[in-house]
This record gives C-alpha cells, structure tokens and sequence, in this order.
C-alpha cells in the first residue's frame, strides 16, 4: 500500500497571483455552469443562455486562449464557471481560477504540495472537473486525493487523502447537494503488465462533508478481493476486483436518490460491474441498481497478442470492457422520472428513476470484437425535448437526437467525413480519427460536440445540422504568456457554455505531436 489509509485533513497555502475577486462569484448565477453536469440531475444544458443561439452562433470568434506547459499529460479537467471566473486543473498538476473576460490568471494551486508523489510510472494527470458551492471549489486528482479551495483566494481549505490503494484515482468529477459532495473511484490498476499481482482495486462512490472533508458513508463496488492463485508469470493472483466509477453522480433532489454507474472487472467476475447504481444520498444504502452486462472481465492486457493466460475472457468473448462510464440523465416522461446512462457498448439505457424498472434502450453504435471503444463515452444531454448521445470510435462516431419517451433516433449526424481532411489534422492522416471523445452538451436551440478530428462543433438542436465548426489543431499564445497547442477534444467532460462564452479544452490524446502542450479556449460573439 502507497500510504495508511485514513481520513487526514491537511491546511496548506495558495499560490496567490492576485487579489479579491468580484463579490458576486461567490454564488451561481442562472446563465453560469457550476459542475461538470451543469445540475444535479446531469442534463449538461444551460436553459439560460440567449447570446449563442441557432441565429447567432455561426459568429463565435476566439476570445481568448490559455496554455498549459507540456508534460506529456491530457488535459482532462472541464471547467466550471460562476460569475465572471472560470476554474479548472491542467495536466501540469495545477489548479486555476482565471478571469472569464480575458483569460487572466487570478490565482493557481499546486496540486504537489498536498501529499506524497504518484508512484513511478503512474501519471500525474491533475485534477478532475471541478464543483463550485459554498465559495468552495471541489475536485479530485489522479493520486486519490478530493480537494476544497477557497473559491476567493485559492487557499487550500481541506484535502483528504480518498485512496489506500497505490493505484486509486478519481476521473469522477464530484456534484455538490445540501452540504455534501458526492464523489467516485476508480484506478489505474488495469494497464498492470504480466508480473502485475493483479487485481486489488475495489470502485467505490463516497460522501463527503464539505465542509472538512469528513467520510460520511462509502459504497464498495466490489468484495473484498481475494487471492486465487498465480497468474501465469507466477504472480499472485486475485479477483474479483475494479468495477471502477469513472463518471460523475447526479442526484434527484426530490427522493434523495444518488445515481451512479461503474466499470468492469479487472479480474474475476463479480459484485456490482457494469452497473447503475440508485443509492440513497443520505447515508449510501442500496435502493436498486440494474446490472446491464453479464459477464466483463478485462484490462489492457487483452489488447496484447499471446495475453489469453492473463485475460480469461479472450477466450469465451467475455473480456468486454463495456463500462457504464458515463454520468446518467434524469429526465421527466409522462409523470414519471426517468434516468438514463450510456454505455461503451453503444447502447443508450433508460429506467424507471424509482424501481429501477427498464423503460427502453438503444443501440446507438456496433460494439467492436474487443473493448469499448465504438460506444458511448463520458456523458449525453438532455434539454427538455431531446436526449443527445454521441458515439467514439465508431467508424465514424455519431451525433444522435433522441425521443425521451421511447428512445426512438430523432436524427443522427455523422462525424463530417472530411474532418481529417483539412486543418491541422490534415498533416497527421495516419493517427486522425472520426470519433468523438467528449460527453455532449446543449443549449436552447444547439448542441455541442468535439471530434477526435480537432475540430469543435455546434450543431443545430433540430436537425443535427453542423452551424459551426473550428479547427484546435494549431498553435494559440495563452493569455498567462505560453504558447498551446489544440489537438483532440478533450474527453472526461465536454463543452461548457456559460454566459454567452464557449470553453473548449483540447489536447485530450497525444494524436498530433506538437513541442507545445495542451490549451483551454474561449470563444464568444463579437
């Protein structure tokens, strides 16, 4: 184990670049984004904005861009935005808050000073999507760690230490609701090569106080693993394990209730894998859960020739690695609730928001031979008419309307097909791709999806026409003075839109080689 497992609350200090912000950033506003789900019940759609609309978006301009420093990480962390800040982690282990007017930094948090550093060979990637609630700014990182910055100052607050695994980490971004934060685990532990003792990791979804970061109630995923023998390189070997939570909560408010779904088994088959889970907020009690796939068992290690001693299922087609990774939708049909989530097998689930019951599900994309890869991603959203889901590797991926009631496809849009035949992904043919990463967002009118291509879109809401399209893969000068390049849209979240501006993180995959790293950018009308 990396560390003793416990529940420590850590003070430290800010990197503090600038003084007071504006009073009013000290609470949401209709219009701003608070979370990576937009609200509690994850619809990922800003019903108050009236700037950006299907008449006015084909003018969006660069409004201003910042740079990371390169360090071979993805830039992963959606922003969020409340007031006339913006709040987010780079892929270079800092947390920032800059001016939404014009990129300029206000204050910046260096993730290295709260605790030990990552393993060898393990990544440190940053932050995830922030929370902005209580003048507090919520997030995890990718050590285990859940974070609260004062939202003024970037003065660390409180910072726990969510992980006695070595290989435990948060891509979970967490969601905030009546004094606490609810947020998910899931690891690295499936890319252990051959001499691995594979596999220990247990998913779990927490509840945290936020005012001290205090454990209030945690849900296991799975048992406690146990060893069953050797691998064949004779490494101990142990299962069943993993069932990670890779994507972020949502809440209905009105019966308490926490979704949440979970990933596959690293090893072994068993407890809650590919599952959502309807929890109560709380104290974490189990109200249904519905288990959308039998048997997956799978790590990287099925993706390499002659690993069938290491990854059982190659053999009975069961190494799946079809995640409910997503973060759900709740959404009203016909006097009920309903909740739907995505799946890396490409099929769209809804249910009954209170039993649990299945109402529909659709296939929306053809799950390849091995891994999940064609599926549904990070996230779909809903904007009172239709639910809106896009596909990743899917040959090309989709951009799909969906009728709430039934599942029935409004319309589908394919990725353009000449999205890697100009701009910078041009000059890269053999790695560009028709695929699209991030989780969809929406606005009164428009829908927003990045490719894999670089290319941003707006499509319109109605038709799935593409209204507005701009190419990342080239070099922009940061408003903190470094020099960024876009590439791939970035996935563990999406587009946000808040008060009439469009923030866009690119840099996701190392597709377009580049001696620059990864940018955030902001676009806006004139």
């Amino acid at each position: 184990m990396r560390r003793a497992r416990g529940w420590l609350v850590l003070l430290s200090a800010a990197v503090l670049l600038s003084g007071a912000v504006s009073a009013s950033a000290s609470e949401s506003r209709p219009g701003d984004w608070p979370s990576w789900q937009g609200d509690l019940a994850g619809s990922r759609f800003n019903a108050a904005e009236n700037r950006i609309t299907p008449d006015t978006v084909g003018g969006l301009k660069l409004k201003w861009a910042f740079a990371y420093p390169k360090t071979g990480a993805w830039v992963k962390s959606q922003p969020a935005v409340v007031g006339d800040e913006v709040f987010f982690g780079g892929p270079d282990a800092r947390f920032y808050a800059v001016d939404a007017r014009n990129g300029a930094l206000k204050w910046q948090f260096d993730l290295t000073s709260v605790g030990p550093a990552p393993m060898d060979g393990v990544a440190f990637n940053g932050a995830t999507g922030p929370a902005v609630a209580e003048g507090k700014v919520f997030f995890g990182d990718s050590r285990g760690y859940a974070y609260a910055l004062d939202q003024r100052t970037g003065e660390l607050i409180w910072a726990v230490d969510t992980e006695d695994h070595p290989l435990g980490w948060h891509a979970s971004s967490p969601l905030y609701h009546e004094g606490r934060i609810y947020l998910g685990a899931s690891s690295a532990e499936h890319g252990g090569g051959p001499d691995y003792p594979c596999c220990t990791f247990r998913g779990h979804v927490d509840s945290l106080d936020a005012s001290t970061g205090e454990l209030i109630w945690r849900y296991y995923t799975v048992p406690e693993p146990r060893a069953v023998g050797t691998w064949p390189s004779g490494a101990t070997r142990y299962e069943p394990s993993g069932a990670g939570v890779w994507g972020s909560p949502v809440i209905d408010a009105g019966t308490g209730t926490l979704f949440v779904g979970t990933g596959q088994n690293y090893s072994g088959n068993g407890g809650d894998f590919d599952t959502l889970l309807a929890l109560d907020a709380a104290d974490g009690t189990l109200r249904w859960k519905q288990q959308v796939t039998d048997v997956d068992s799978w790590r990287d290690l099925c993706n390499v020739p002659d690993s069938a001693g290491y990854c059982p299922g190659l053999a009975d087609g069961t190494a799946l690695d079809f995640d409910l990774g997503a973060s759900p939708n709740l959404f009203p049909v016909r006097g009920r609730t309903l909740v739907g989530v995505g799946q890396k097998s490409g099929v769209y689930h809804a249910f009954d928001a209170r039993t649990g019951e299945v109402r529909w599900r659709r296939q929306l994309s053809e799950p390849s031979p091995l891994g999940g890869a064609t599926g549904l991603q990070w996230g779909s959203s809903y904007d009172g008419e239709r639910l809106y889901a896009a596909s990743y590797f899917a040959g090309p991926g989709t951009l799909n309307a969906m009728d709430p009631a039934t599942g029935e496809v409004v319309w589908t849009t394919p990725n353009p097909a000449d999205g890697c035949d100009w701009g910078g992904a041009a000059a890269h043919p053999d790695q560009c791709v028709l695929a699209h990463t991030p989780a969809v967002t929406s606005t009164p009118g428009l829908v927003y999806e990045g490719s894999t291509d670089g290319k941003m879109r707006v499509y319109a809401a109605e038709t799935g026409e593409v209204l507005w399209e701009y190419d990342t893969v080239r070099d922009f000068a940061g408003a903190n003075g470094l020099t960024g390049r876009g590439g791939s849209i970035a996935g563990n979240g999406g587009a946000v839109v808040a008060n009439g501006t469009l923030y866009v993180q690119s840099g996701y995959h190392p597709m377009y080689p580049s001696e620059h790293g990864n940018v955030l950018l902001a676009f806006d009308l004139p």
